[in-house]
């Protein structure tokens, strides 16, 4: 797992935010000693050639980049997927059915610095997970298992990361606290939990990680901390959101 591009705070965390333009990008990364990765959306560009122009415009200046689907939506899964292959920017979002074909496109392509995440969903039961998350999978009858057996599939295929969406900030709660406890039990190392992730609930959704003894959280903060006026993700959100990451180390 290629983690040269990425910075953790107190080696567990890392924030993953959007940016409205370079310049709010490298600010937010600034402020959070650049233990952040920057997404990216795939559903912004009309074209695959579009995103990795886009992409390479900001490799210089932002160490981890994170590709994303856009709302989570399962049919940006291959555009996403190639503008990684092409970029090898970091970080690529995925949905479970297709995180195996991301992670052998990325080997194929030699992109030894870029960390897949497959998606999984809460169910309303603890120890339970949703796989049917892809484009077709997600409109038949869901497929719910055991949390562990989900993460041993993952890791048959090289994926070292996974993404719990959607928590609903922490109405979800124990759901992730034992997602967190499989990854450590497991071995899968990142845990990725996002979805109405705000100022006043990241302390206990992070904190919920550490103390699974999951090896490295990645919350993704989004809406929550983009003002609604200019676009622009805001810095003093940002500062407000890194101080209650610490908070959950005292």
């Amino acid at each position: 797992m290629g983690l040269d591009k990425f910075n953790f705070y107190n080696n567990r965390v890392a924030v993953n935010l959007l940016a409205k333009n370079l310049e709010n990008a490298k600010e937010v990364a600034k402020v959070l000693d650049n233990n952040v990765i920057i997404g990216i959306l795939s559903k912004d560009f009309s074209t695959v050639e579009e995103g990795v122009a886009y992409v390479n415009t900001w490799k210089n200046d932002i160490s981890a980049i994170s590709i994303g689907l856009g709302d989570g939506d399962p049919n940006q899964w291959k555009m996403a997927a190639q503008i990684a292959a092409a970029t090898d920017p970091g970080h690529v979002n995925q949905v479970f059915t297709s995180a195996g074909y991301t992670a052998g496109l990325l080997e194929g392509n030699n992109c030894t610095n870029t960390i897949v995440n497959a998606l999984i969903s809460p169910t309303g039961e603890v120890g339970k997970v949703k796989i049917s998350t892809g484009p077709i999978s997600s409109e038949g009858e869901e497929a719910i298992i055991c949390v562990d057996t989900a993460l041993k599939m993952l890791k048959d295929v090289g994926v070292s990361s996974i993404k719990f969406f959607h928590i609903k900030g922490n109405k979800h709660l124990d759901e992730l606290a034992e997602v967190a406890r499989a990854c450590a039990r497991v071995g899968v190392p990142i845990i990725e939990p996002t979805g109405g992730i705000t100022v006043d609930n990241i302390f206990e959704i992070v904190k919920v990680c550490i103390d699974a003894g999951c090896e490295k959280i990645i919350p993704h903060v989004y809406s929550s901390a983009i003002d609604k006026k200019t676009g622009l993700t805001d810095p003093k959100i940002v500062n407000s959101i890194y101080d209650e990451i610490k908070k959950a180390f005292e």
